[in-house]
Formats: structure tokens, C-alpha cells, sequence
């Protein structure tokens, strides 16, 4: 079965479509997809099924935010670089706009979200990131040196944290899912279409580790803060595997840990960003805006925002022209395989700091996050509904004395 593509469409074509989907698209990555899939092969026919299975799969096997990803790749496919542009753009400005709003309202009146709002929304954030770390946990530590990998990864960031001693551990899944996991056979999918040449993903690897490299070194030499809030969040976004709530862990080392903006801020910013559409990524504008360094405001919302999305960018142009090679390796397999135990050992160790230490300070904050947990898990209530709530349970509690 070929592969089978539309017609290209104008930049500011996809830049309209996917601003509609970043209106209107509540519910995370796995949603995301699945309203791509909606858009772009049922309804227009840009891509057939099994294109779209191959982006898909693609954007899993990267590093970064998978559903803005295949975003970007769609735009890609259907535009060039422009399009792929467009289509960021598209998805991302709503979401971003949003929550740099709010970050720049509450610097100018902090006290216009009430104390109990703001606990409510770290009570949510507690039920979403257990909800992750439980589906993850499920779909991949499927086996005893799976999920041994998980709960060391987890002890190790709890006894040692920092974000260079998450990505050692993040490296030794690596070593450790290449002796363990390596698949016996690895079916090859097809090549992509496209139209980006050999050198040209070569030089955006090249790029793509410098920056890994160089930026901590320029940005320890600089008196500046601009570059450290770039390198910070470059890195976040070159290390982030399962995208979505996996950014959670790194962000609060870089943010956090530096002295950059309070966990209470923090965490209340990451509840606020499951009630916006569109990729969870975007909570870097919030965070960018919040700074208690310069960059901060606007400005420090558009540098986050670019620097965390930037290796997306730079890791979708170099891997499309190698996708098929890069499925088919066994190492490779077995390397993300031991990489993802890992990672969700990271988020583990994030659900109890800072998110559980936090967000709980009695009984009534623990039964919340269980109510929540069941809302978002058994009764398949939406994410933005949740949020309400819990800000509301927020706002009734602490007048309470909680």
C-alpha cells in the first residue's frame, strides 16, 4: 500500500486549521492525536492511515511533545517549512496566549486568583500527574526489570535531584533498555514523504546536540539570565520523552530548583494549564512570564515558548528522512524501550515532590486528589471540568482552615 498524499496547501491555510484545533482541542496529547487523525485523514484526506500511523509512531520514538509534533510534521508534509510554521503557530498561540495572560495578570495583582484557587489547582495537579504516572506505568513497565528500572529511576531522582542527575538517569535506562530490551525482529515502516534532502537532517542533528552542548557552557559564562532561562528550557525540551506531563519534572529542577519562581506558583500554573486547549508544552509561557528573573512578562513567555519547542523543530527535520532506519533498529528499540522506564520513574518522583508534598496538607486535600483521580479516570470527565471544580473545592476549604 503507497503512501498517499493531497495536494499542498498555502501556509496561512494551516496556519487557519490548526488554529481552529488549538481553540477547540481539550483533553491532552492522546486526544490531540486523535482529533488530527479526525482532520487530517477522514475528513480533508491529506494523509492516508497508514502516513498517519507512521507520524505517529515517529513523534512517540522522539524526544519532545509527540502530539505537537505530528502537528508540525503535518504542516511539514502539507507546506514545507512554513507550514510547518503555520501549523505551529496554529496549535500553540492559543494556549501560550492564555497562560501568559494569566501569569502577567497575577504579577500585576497577586491577589486577584485567592489563595484557595491556587491550592485547588495543586490539588488537580496531584490527581493529573498520578493519572499519568499510572497509564504510563501500565503501557510501559509491562515487566519485573521494566518496573524495577521505574521505581531505582525514581529512588535515585528522590536521594540525588537535579535536573544533570535526570538525564544520567534517563542515560543509564538508555545503556540498561539496550542490554535488556532489544526486540529479536523490528518490522521497518515505510519511508515518509517529504522533501527535506540528507544534509539538511544531518545539519539539524548538528544543531540540535550543539545546542545540548554549548548552551550550559555560554550560559554559565554570562552574566545575563536570558541565556540560562534559554538553555534551561532548550534542555527541558530535548529531554523530555512521552512528551506532556514528563516536561513536568525537568521544568521544576530548572525553575524551581534555580530560584527562578516559587512551587507554589508553579504548581499552580500546571493546574491552570489542563484547563486550556492545545499541547501541555505551552505551560512554558506561563512559566516564562512568571520569572522572578528578566526575562519575565511577555517576553520571557516568547523565549520559553520558542526554546522548549525549538528541539521539536530540529528533531522532526533531522528524523523524517531516516524514519524507516531508525524504526528497524533493534538498539535503538531496545534503547527507548529502558529510556521510557525511566522517565516514568521521573514523573514518579515528581508526584511526591514536589507535587504530593505540595499539594497536600491534610485528609480533606487527600480525598479531593482521589475524587479528582476517579473523575479523571473512571467517569471520563474533561480535564478543564476537573480544574473548576477542584478551584472551587479550593476556594470553600481554606476559608475552612485547611
Amino acid at each position: 500500500m503507497s503512501t498517499r498524499l493531497a495536494p499542498a496547501a498555502t501556509p496561512w491555510a494551516v496556519f487557519l486549521i490548526f488554529l481552529r484545533l488549538g481553540l477547540t482541542s481539550f483533553g491532552g496529547p492522546i486526544a490531540h492525536l486523535g482529533f488530527f487523525r479526525q482532520e487530517f485523514v477522514e475528513r480533508r484526506g491529506w494523509l492516508d492511515e497508514r502516513a498517519y500511523a507512521d507520524l505517529v509512531a515517529l513523534c512517540q520514538f522522539l524526544p519532545g511533545p509527540a502530539s505537537s509534533q505530528v502537528g508540525l510534521a503535518i504542516g511539514l508534509l502539507r507546506g514545507g517549512y512554513r507550514g510547518s510554521l503555520a501549523a505551529w503557530l496554529g496549535f500553540t498561540l492559543p494556549s501560550a496566549l492564555l497562560l501568559a495572560l494569566l501569569a502577567i495578570g497575577l504579577a500585576a495583582w497577586p491577589g486577584a486568583l485567592p489563595q484557595g484557587l491556587v491550592h485547588g489547582m495543586k490539588v488537580i495537579a496531584l490527581a493529573v500527574v498520578a493519572q499519568a504516572v499510572w497509564g504510563m506505568g501500565r503501557s510501559l513497565c509491562t515487566s519485573l526489570p521494566r518496573l524495577a528500572i521505574a521505581l531505582a529511576s525514581a529512588a535515585l531522582i528522590l536521594l540525588l535531584p537535579g535536573v544533570w542527575n535526570q538525564v544520567l538517569v534517563i542515560a543509564a535506562g538508555a545503556v540498561l533498555g539496550l542490554l535488556l530490551f532489544r526486540p529479536g525482529s523490528v518490522t521497518a515502516p515505510a519511508p515518509l514523504p517529504g522533501h527535506i534532502g540528507t544534509g539538511t537532517a544531518l545539519a539539524c542533528l548538528a544543531l540540535f546536540a550543539g545546542l545540548l552542548i554549548v548552551l550550559p557552557l555560554l550560559a554559565a559564562g554570562s552574566e545575563t539570565d536570558v541565556l540560562r532561562v534559554v538553555d534551561g528550557f532548550y534542555r527541558a525540551g530535548a529531554l523530555v520523552f512521552g512528551g506532556g506531563h514528563v516536561v513536568l519534572p525537568l521544568l521544576e529542577a530548572e525553575v524551581v530548583g534555580s530560584g527562578w519562581l516559587d512551587a507554589d506558583r508553579f504548581l499552580a500554573g500546571y493546574g491552570a494549564a489542563q484547563a486550556v486547549p492545545g499541547p501541555l508544552f505551552t505551560f512554558a509561557a506561563f512559566l516564562g512570564a512568571s520569572l522572578d528573573i528578566e526575562p519575565s512578562g511577555w517576553r520571557g513567555a516568547a523565549v520559553a515558548l520558542v526554546a522548549i519547542f525549538l528541539p521539536s523543530f530540529l528533531l522532526v527535520y533531522a528524523a523524517l528522512p531516516f524514519w524507516a532506519r531508525l524504526r528497524s533498529n533493534r538498539s535503538a528499540s531496545g534503547a527507548l524501550a529502558g529510556v521510557n522506564c525511566s522517565v516514568v520513574g521521573l514523573l514518579l518522583a515528581a508526584l511526591y515532590d514536589p507535587v504530593f508534598k505540595s499539594a497536600v496538607g491534610g485528609p480533606l486535600d487527600l480525598l479531593a486528589a482521589g475524587v479528582a483521580l476517579l473523575a479523571l479516570m473512571r467517569w471520563r470527565l474533561p480535564p478543564w471540568l476537573v480544574v473548576l471544580a477542584g478551584a472551587g473545592f479550593g476556594a470553600l476549604l481554606v476559608p475552612l482552615g485547611s
